[in-house]
């Protein structure tokens, strides 16, 4: 008797689990677009070694994917400013008509800052690199 149940409920249960996932994947047209999309930096030099970011993106993105994007960015920014750190100041996150867009400070130094929230920004930028997130 306790093998017809379980034969029963393997086949109300698992079966149609197993069918549904052999079924062709849809149509991309038919996949609703949920790709995070970048919109680009915008850089303000506050003084010689602090800059102003402003990124905005547009998706399913989070708090933290803006927050990514503008370590990125600062990163990608002292390397071209000739040096090799940054120091993450503050970050504020917020929404404007659908787009996502965060305002970060960052200082920038050719040595390693002192800190918590330190940046090395060659190992940054190659990390960013690989995770598909662009800088400046």
């Amino acid at each position: 008797m306790a093998a017809r149940t379980t034969a029963t409920a393997l086949s109300a249960g698992v079966l149609p689990m197993i069918l549904a996932a052999c079924q062709p994947a849809p149509e991309p047209s038919a996949v609703p677009d949920r790709a995070v999309r970048y919109g680009g930096v915008e850089t303000r030099l506050l003084d010689d070694e602090i800059v102003n970011l402003t990124v905005r993106m547009t998706g399913p993105a989070t708090g933290d994917d803006l927050i990514a994007y503008t370590r990125c960015a600062a990163a990608q920014y002292a390397l071209i400013r000739g040096y090799g750190f940054a120091r993450h100041v503050r970050t504020n996150v917020y929404e404007e008509g659908g787009v996502r867009a965060a305002d970060a400070v960052y200082t920038v130094s050719p040595t390693l800052p002192r800190g918590l929230q330190t940046i090395d920004a060659e190992v940054t930028v190659a990390d960013c690199a690989e995770q598909g997130i662009p800088t400046v």
